[in-house]
């Protein structure tokens, strides 16, 4: 009985171990600064859009959600597959073309999009339309799940998330 019982927590450890990855390489994707050409590739790919998170250095919000929900391979994975994924730098000065292959900065750019707290999370359809906003971070990685697949199943055209949560 004994070794059934440790065989199951070293199960349960390693797979516990298993199901997180580190959310800058196996979450967010590299940036060239074209937001433009990203949406290009989203069409290729047959994405459903772009997904950005908005940051900062020492936001602990953010660092809560990468350490606890963007951390998590069953987010990374449904993420990953109906969106391109990138983060931007509310304070960045990096050079940052927009959807509309205007020459801007990432804080610029989080300005013109109204961005004011971290995180916020931004979902641009293949037209480069901002098509859903959330900010703050998600509750839990469930909900995290639910808002991806709210804008992937287009639910955003016909009701809020808010109406999307109470109908599931």
């Amino acid at each position: 009985m004994r070794h059934i019982l440790i065989a199951f927590l070293l199960l349960f450890s390693a797979s516990a171990w298993a199901e997180t990855r580190d959310p800058g390489t196996h979450f967010f994707q590299s940036n060239f600064g074209d937001l433009k050409a990203e949406l290009a590739t989203a069409k290729a790919q047959g994405k459903k859009g772009v997904f950005l998170f908005f940051e900062m250095d020492d936001c602990p919000f953010c660092a809560r959600m990468k350490s606890t929900i963007l951390n998590q391979t069953d987010a990374q994975d449904a993420y990953r597959a109906a969106f391109l994924v990138y983060t931007i730098d509310v304070n960045g000065d990096s050079a940052l073309t927009d959807f509309q292959g205007r020459e801007t900065t990432e804080k610029a750019f989080a300005l013109e999009n109204r961005v004011r707290a971290t995180p916020t999370l931004l979902f641009f359809n293949l037209d480069g339309k901002l098509v859903t906003r959330f900010t703050g971070p998600t509750k839990d990685k469930a909900e995290f799940l639910l808002l991806g697949r709210y804008v992937s199943d287009g639910a955003y055209a016909t009701r809020t998330f808010t109406q999307y949560k109470q109908g599931k």
